[in-house]
């Protein structure tokens, strides 16, 4: 349904009496409702999946069950296993001058959530975040991307058959639609996507000092150390680049390899990429681009390349150029490109790899601290003293060693960026707890003995106090 100002209103009050009048769900209707959840997940995947694969004009449907249906449901069991635990209340010691008085923490909900999700993994990043909002309690309003029409119709037509209204509601609509969203007094908002529109949700948002969590992506580097092997390197970084055409938030942005070895790095690149989607112009396994907009936004990136007399090398053996007609981008890498240019200063969200020589890792790792954090940092090194170094001394907001993508599907590690890649955090624990007040409560004895600093003060006050002071 195509969401007005004045529907949004009435679904956010009709939730917001439901809450009210169950204020602390307890477990079994929180494990009810994650069920339910796992059930829209598992039981429509293969449509959900379609409808993806017709938003995209082709994203593999294997892909979309891998990257989507996988860590998804992944998420929601992790959360059911372990809500009973997440529920109780948690003890905190004491301290001597309260004692013998008890002091803990209390999960509660927050009310009414809002989920604001992006059109490139539309099923994984409703679900998961809405897992944990479920989880910690909460009522749960979710935005769909208008850039999936087909996805987010077909989501929002589950939600409508799995949950009541009261309890999970999903909505349509342009950017209008996504703004009166935002302007909401949620409990607490999250927002997956540009950074540019994170800005302006954060600002609705503040008009009702509603908290927010964003997740924004940016440019995530990588670094390749010297020896380590540049052909495991590059079947790595070419699976991350390649999964959804590089429209992932974590996808490797930039390569850094040792000055010298650009020309061996592009050919391991080249001979992964050939072996990872062969005949690349009807490969089946490899998705478009999602919208002309988004092509048109890589082309514009690749042609101001080419002005600029930047060495631009393809990186499959049987495409070279993009095909504007079926919106199919073949992986291009362009070598030690100026940094004035639009694919070094904007999130690329594209299958566009720069790769860039440096003289030394403390030279790679200046250059990614000259830039803004990013969501994610790659680090393929075997040295364990060098890696410490690395993550000592760059920051972003999550890293996978060795590898690309793991430490998100990892549900035991908050997932979320820091700077300009976002605020907050969700998955797991951590999701349950960005979706729950934490709230203090100190239980009093009645044993206490603090009226023995209650006025009027006198010498028992005042030998008190100097003990109390005293180191």
């Amino acid at each position: 349904m195509n969401a007005r100002a004045d529907s949004l209103q009435e679904r956010f009050e009709r939730q917001l009496a439901a809450q009210r009048a169950d204020p602390y769900p307890d477990l079994a209707v929180r494990r009810r409702r994650l069920s339910a959840l796992e059930a829209l997940v598992g039981d429509n995947l293969e449509r959900v999946a379609q409808a993806v694969n017709a938003d995209f004009g082709r994203r593999p449907e294997r892909e979309t069950r891998l990257l989507e249906g996988f860590p998804a449901l992944s998420s929601i069991r992790h959360a059911r296993r372990r809500v009973g635990r997440w529920m109780r209340p948690r003890r905190r010691f004491a301290s001597r001058w309260l004692l013998p008085g008890r002091s803990m923490l209390l999960p509660q909900p927050l009310g009414v959530v809002g989920i604001v999700s992006p059109w490139n993994y539309p099923l994984l990043l409703t679900v998961s975040p809405l897992a944990a909002a479920l989880a910690a309690g909460n009522r749960a309003m979710l935005k769909l991307s208008e850039v999936t029409p087909l996805t987010s119709a077909e989501l929002a037509a589950l939600f409508a058959k799995y949950f009541s209204e009261d309890e999970v509601t999903a909505v349509q609509g342009d950017a209008a639609a996504g703004a009166a969203f935002s302007s909401l007094p949620f409990g607490h908002l999250l927002f997956t996507g540009a950074g540019r529109i994170g800005r302006e949700v954060m600002r609705a948002a503040a008009e009702s000092l509603t908290p927010v969590t964003l997740e924004l992506g940016g440019k995530s580097p990588v670094i390749v150390a010297p020896q380590y092997p540049l052909e495991h390197a590059a079947e790595r970084v070419m699976l991350g680049k390649c999964m959804n055409a590089g429209q992932t938030c974590v996808a490797p942005d930039y390569l850094l390899v040792p000055r010298g070895s650009e020309a061996a790095a592009l050919e391991a690149l080249r001979a992964a990429t050939d072996r990872l989607y062969p005949d690349m112009p009807f490969n089946k396994d490899y998705a478009h681009v999602v919208s002309e907009r988004h092509f048109q936004r890589l082309g514009a990136m690749l042609d101001e390349a080419r002005a600029r007399g930047a060495e631009i090398v393809a990186l499959s053996s049987s495409m070279s150029q993009p095909d504007a007609a079926r919106r199919r981008f073949p992986p291009l890498a362009v070598v030690n490109p100026p940094e004035e240019l639009k694919l070094m200063r904007e999130e690329i969200f594209g299958p566009l790899l720069p790769v860039i020589g440096y003289e030394r890792i403390e030279e790679a790792v200046a250059f990614v601290n000259a830039r803004e954090r990013p969501l994610a940092l790659y680090l393929f090194d075997r040295d364990a003293a060098r890696v410490g170094r690395v993550l000592r001394q760059t920051l972003s907001g999550g890293v996978t060693v060795n590898d690309v993508f793991l430490h998100v599907a990892e549900e035991s590690l908050p997932f979320g960026g820091v700077g300009a890649s976002g605020m907050g955090a969700y998955h797991g624990r951590a999701g349950f707890e960005t979706f729950s007040k934490l709230r203090p409560v100190f239980l009093q004895s009645r044993w206490a003995t603090t009226w023995m600093l209650n006025p009027p003060y006198g010498g028992r006050f005042d030998r008190l106090l100097r003990w109390m002071l005293r180191r």
